[in-house]
């Protein structure tokens, strides 16, 4: 059996990390801490050494590579809802047409 060895992902893009990293190599993102993907629970990398301490999540558990899953890491971070954005383009389209009949 082999012994457990925690793999890091970026939050941000998915891509593995090497533990003595402090930028990701897929998007250059600047690491300040490692999360748990499992618990969420955060805390400096050394805390990490032998997986998470809080869950006990690892990588490799009985002997099968465990991936985390990143649902939200390819969405777009703050994205509005469609409506905000037609709110937003007929409100400026009425100040325009405001502004056009006020001066001309």
């Amino acid at each position: 059996m082999s012994k457990k060895s925690p793999r890091f992902f970026c939050d941000n893009c998915g891509a593995e990390v090497p533990l003595s990293a402090k930028n990701c190599p897929g998007c250059g993102r600047f690491f300040d801490s490692v999360r748990c993907p499992a618990c969420g629970f955060s805390s400096e990398e050394a805390r990490f050494k032998n997986g998470c301490p809080v869950c006990g999540y690892s990588s490799k558990a009985k002997g099968t590579d465990l991936v985390p899953d990143f649902p939200d890491s390819r969405k777009r971070v703050g994205a509005l809802p469609i409506w905000v954005y037609f709110l937003t383009a007929a409100a400026f389209t009425g100040v325009l047409a405001a502004l056009f009949f006020y001066f001309f």
